[in-house]
């Protein structure tokens, strides 16, 4: 087996970090291969940072990165995934919904001669609204690396290490390891995992958030809702055009004009908000140039243990 860094993003979760690193250890060590545990700190408010230095102290397998604040699920692994000395990463969420244990139907499948193998729950062990966010989040990331990607994608992967060379400049505040991996390889699979009940607590990754990065990821890496706003502005044109001609036919066949303000009023309101609805796109992309320009990092490391 090869060299593994496996990356974790680290959220309030101390209660919890024991117990994934005892089983981690476990997969590993009956692997044979050298590996390490990269446990990053997203800014946690419990004492998650102490659990991390805790299991370095005791495990020299273990490695922590404490952030400066929470930047993120994905700019707390692109973090990890920089700071990883192994050829293969695996990352995995803290909540022990992935079971460590199916980390090596991952590698056997990149083995096969795949770059990126993403672990895909049958059955998620999530409620209505997060399933609805993650629906909508793999809507947005099927628009930049495509369907059969996109479909499969989940926090539960393994990769090869040298595809972060792909994007070692990337220093936009807007982070997708997914879209990021996409820029080095068209080697995707997956295979089916299972997907267990979170250990402990709740998910803070809800519907609002999943949201906002389905949305980040459409204007940041990708030009689909500007072509909408196009197609959206012509076809509205269309529409405009044919109320014109029904205007002058009815006054020239008819021998009066359209009456009522309701008539006028629904068109004004329609169109106003066609117009608003394509500069609040252009706005969105405004604002991520604005971001970049800022040269705003994707994260700042406090501590390293």
């Amino acid at each position: 087996m090869q060299a593994i860094s496996v990356v974790v993003p680290v959220y309030n979760s101390a209660s919890t970090l024991p117990a994934l690193a005892d089983r981690l250890s476990a997969v590993l060590d009956a692997g044979g291969g050298a590996y390490e545990i990269v446990l990053v700190n997203d800014g946690s408010a419990d004492a998650s940072w102490n659990a991390i230095e805790s299991l370095a102290a005791g495990r020299s397998e273990v490695r922590g990165l404490n952030l400066m604040r929470n930047y993120g699920q994905h700019n707390a692994l692109l973090a990890g995934i920089r700071a990883a000395r192994h050829p293969v990463v695996v990352t995995l969420d803290d909540d022990l919904q992935n079971p460590p244990e199916e980390i090596p139907k991952l590698l056997a499948k990149l083995d096969e001669g795949q770059d990126v193998v993403y672990g895909a729950a049958a059955v998620r062990q999530h409620g209505l609204m997060r399933n609805l966010a993650t629906w909508i989040s793999k809507w947005a990331l099927r628009s930049v690396i495509g369907d059969d990607v996109a479909g499969n994608v989940s926090a539960y992967r393994a990769f090869r290490t040298q595809l972060r060379e792909a994007f070692e400049d990337y220093e936009g505040p807007y982070v997708s390891i997914d879209v990021l991996l996409s820029w080095g390889t068209s080697r995707f699979t997956s295979v089916p995992v299972a997907h267990d009940p979170r250990a402990e607590g709740r998910s803070s990754y809800g519907f609002g958030r999943l949201a906002t990065h389905a949305l980040n990821v459409l204007t940041g890496f990708s030009t689909r809702p500007l072509r909408i706003a196009s197609i959206v502005g012509l076809v509205f044109t269309a529409f405009g055009a044919a109320i014109f001609v029904l205007v002058i036919v009815r006054y020239f066949v008819a021998g009066r004009v359209v009456p009522g303000f309701a008539f006028l009023a629904s068109i004004i309101a329609i169109f106003s908000g066609v117009q608003l609805l394509t500069l609040g796109v252009m706005g969105e992309y405004l604002a991520r140039m604005h971001m970049r320009i800022m040269d705003r990092p994707p994260y700042t490391v406090r501590d390293e243990v």
